[in-house]
């Protein structure tokens, strides 16, 4: 009998230590299965890109209210046009979104096929230029000129582009006019280059 008690004595050390190995062994195996499963919560969803954001607006229910506005919205589509990129189907979404924003009698100087297509052949030439168009900004709220003429009413404000080709930086002006339409809508009715030193008094 006293044989047997010291050799299940002896025994115990021994089980002790393999208990603990298989103990630690589990405790690594559920960090790594905890650490893995926790990834993709850190990592979060991909982000949604300028295109993405632009296109989630809806013009028909949510237009905007102001000229400045309304060309900020041009502005930021032009942008993407010639710096971001995009899917085909995305580029003909933002192509449509533009054109909703111009005059009707704008839309109907061109096809949206023929719109598209010139679009197309512009963003191409920029590329192989390697030009970018990286910024804009836009008149203040104050400086947006109102006016009256054959009833209707126009609004005027500039716009200015930082174009990058390469490290190179330069600066391009552009004059948008608008038309306000039957359902008080800013329209962009045309644009203009002008010169940079140009103040902007007609």
């Amino acid at each position: 009998m006293s044989n047997d008690k010291n050799s299940k004595k002896k025994q115990n050390p021994v089980k002790s230590m393999v208990l603990l190995a298989v103990m630690g062994l589990l405790v690594v195996a559920l960090f790594f299965v905890i650490s893995n499963r926790s990834k993709p919560t850190e990592d979060g969803p991909a982000p949604i890109s300028a295109v993405q954001e632009l296109l989630v607006n809806n013009l028909d229910t949510n237009y905007p209210a102001t000229p400045k506005e309304v060309v900020k919205m041009y502005c930021e589509i032009t942008r993407c046009f010639y710096a971001e990129k995009y899917t085909d189907e995305e580029l003909y979404e933002l192509a449509k979104m533009s054109r909703k924003l111009f005059d009707d009698e704008l839309v109907n100087n061109q096809t949206e096929d023929n719109y598209i297509r010139s679009l197309k052949g512009e963003i191409s030439n920029y590329r192989a230029m390697g030009r970018v168009i990286s910024s804009y900004s836009l008149s203040s709220s104050a400086d947006v000129e109102y006016y009256k003429y054959e009833n209707f009413e126009w609004a005027q404000l500039v716009a200015m582009y930082s174009i990058r080709t390469g490290k190179n930086i330069e600066p391009s002006k552009e004059r948008y006019l608008l038309r306000k339409d039957d359902k008080g809508h800013w329209k962009i009715y045309g644009w203009r280059l002008e010169d940079l030193n140009a103040t902007g008094e007609e």
